[in-house]
């Protein structure tokens, strides 16, 4: 997954990142990269596990060597039939050799539950482990399920890179956490359409709350994985796109635009034409796509009458023909036990003007780019007739600059996604969760008349997320790195060098979690 954009680079690095523990305490750190460091390595917060008893099922054991899925069935475990307290899936892998960096998801009951980017390993080899909360997914998990995998990876003469992964869900027996959902549907008839996908959607006729998270991607190694480089028609960049770099990841019911929302713009661990950034310590989401999440219950009046409705979703500002994005979906929804069916009625859809300047001056294209949806419907329930109003604003602003050769090549950008979901049942008072999103770049890439290849980026994932009666919640993510290697030379002669650091703070009413971790040449270094 590497972008092809400096025209003078010829030949282009596979190295290595991935996630484990605790880097290396303090340590010297080698002068450059030689053919091994540490596992990889996330400063955010560990997955909490409940005490007390629990079940493991395994349900991938596996090596990808091509383009072949693996294919199982899940079983619910017979000593902890459920209800759960939490399930929690654990990914391991190993991986040693030679191999870019790959992209797969995860698949149970034909529901995408997980999607993850693989590190590019050492010479010597590499393990990770990633862990995930899938408790919002427990309903999917009652009852066996068919299992696929997917990692799609080349193993030949230069790329050596075996990936040798393992997949357990662990259950945790106890009280079900409140709120969670009732059902998890997938769309079915479910395809692919150019960028996006299309598929039928019949929820459960008392359906009262509705949700649908979408694992967005841009990935593939063409230009689309780096869209927020792409340039507008005119202007002399290597990755063109019609209307420039604008994206917004758009879903409708029945042919009504229902979500507006803004792509994370993930970098994989080939990123940035310079693996040696990532080798220990990945971007922000790179190992666990987040999902992009829409509150679709005002078109649940619509939805209720057993029948299947449309649900499309797509990539707006993606060039007519260009493939590179994925959006697998899944469909979150809460019945209510007291009612064989509710009603209601969509009252409001009020799309705001789409803006999207992208403005190429010489070498340098200024973007500015925005959109506002506005939907509202109520639902008759047994509690009372429920009104939601659900208002996503998502902003992009960003400045690209270019030599004629790209040998310099540099991004500044900012991206905003506010969600406002405001809630009142009968005549009581409105509630109203709010939650605010901003995504950062910052970074530029100089080819010097050495040959020598220099990175120097900055990215942050930021969120706030206010009106919840427990009070506000706040996320900071921000990775800094400097990485450099010498290019056109065989790999043990690039002389790699990078200092990598990420800094992590979580707090809630009641938790503060913080934490700093660094590198140097791949070994951790103290923060």
């Amino acid at each position: 997954m590497h972008r092809f954009g400096l025209r003078t680079v010829v030949a282009l690095v596979v190295a290595a990142t991935a996630m484990t523990t605790m880097p290396s305490p303090a340590s010297a750190a080698p002068p450059v990269f030689g053919s091994d460091w540490d596992d990889p390595v996330t400063a955010a917060p560990p997955v909490e596990r409940p005490p007390g008893r629990s079940c493991t099922t395994r349900i991938v054991d596996t090596e990808f060597r091509d383009f072949t899925p693996f294919t199982g069935t899940f079983t619910p475990p017979a000593a902890c039939r459920g209800p759960w307290r939490k399930v929690v899936l654990t990914l391991h892998g190993a991986v040693a050799g030679r191999q870019y960096d790959r992209l797969g998801h995860l698949e149970i009951g034909g529901v995408t539950i997980f999607k993850h980017s693989t590190p590019q390993p050492s010479p010597d080899g590499i393990e990770w482990t990633v862990d995930k909360d899938v408790t919002g997914y427990a309903p999917l998990l009652r009852t066996p399920q068919p299992v696929e995998m997917l990692i799609g990876n080349v193993v030949d003469d230069t790329y050596t890179g075996v990936l040798d992964i393992t997949v357990d869900l662990t259950f945790y027996p106890g009280r079900a956490p409140a709120g969670g959902a009732d059902r998890v549907i997938s769309l079915a008839g479910q395809h692919r359409e150019g960028t996006g996908l299309a598929g039928d959607l019949t929820v459960p006729r008392n359906t009262e709350r509705l949700v649908a998270e979408v694992l967005a991607t841009g990935s593939g190694g063409g230009c689309e994985e780096y869209w927020y480089l792409t340039t507008p028609a005119g202007a002399d960049y290597s990755c063109p796109a019609e209307a420039g770099p604008y994206r917004e990841v758009q879903i409708r019911i029945d042919g009504t635009l229902a979500g507006v929302a803004a792509p994370f713009p993930h970098v994989y661990t080939g990123g940035w034409s310079n693996p040696f950034l990532w080798y220990t310590v990945p971007a922000p989401r790179a190992f666990d796509i987040q999902p992009v999440r829409y509150d679709l219950t005002p078109f649940i009046g619509l939805l209720t009458d057993g029948r299947p409705h449309r649900v499309e979703v797509s990539v707006l500002g993606v060039p007519a023909g260009q493939p590179g994005w994925d959006v697998p979906t899944a469909i979150l929804a809460w019945q209510d036990p007291l009612r064989r069916q509710v009603t209601g009625a969509l009252t409001t859809a009020v799309e705001g003007p789409l803006t999207n300047t992208s403005t190429a001056t010489g070498r340098t294209v200024t973007t500015t780019g925005g959109h506002t949806l506005t939907t509202s419907g109520y639902v008759d329930t047994s509690h009372g007739r429920v009104t939601t109003t659900v208002t996503r604003t998502v902003t992009s602003d960003s400045v690209h600059t270019w030599t004629e050769d790209e040998s310099y090549d540099a991004l500044e950008a900012t991206w905003t996604d506010t969600d406002s979901v405001t809630t009142r049942t009968g005549r009581g008072e409105p509630t109203t969760i709010k939650t605010q999103h901003r995504y950062g770049m910052d970074g530029a890439t100089t080819l010097a008349s050495d040959a020598r290849l220099t990175t120097e980026i900055t990215l942050t994932d930021a969120a706030l997320i206010t009106g919840t009666p427990a009070g506000p919640t706040r996320l900071s993510d921000t990775y800094t790195g400097t990485a450099s290697y010498l290019t056109n030379v065989p790999r043990p002669e690039r002389q790699g060098r990078a200092t990598t650091r990420e800094h992590y703070l979580l707090t809630t009413p009641h938790t503060r979690y913080a934490r700093t971790i660094a590198t140097e040449q791949g070994v951790g270094v103290a923060p």
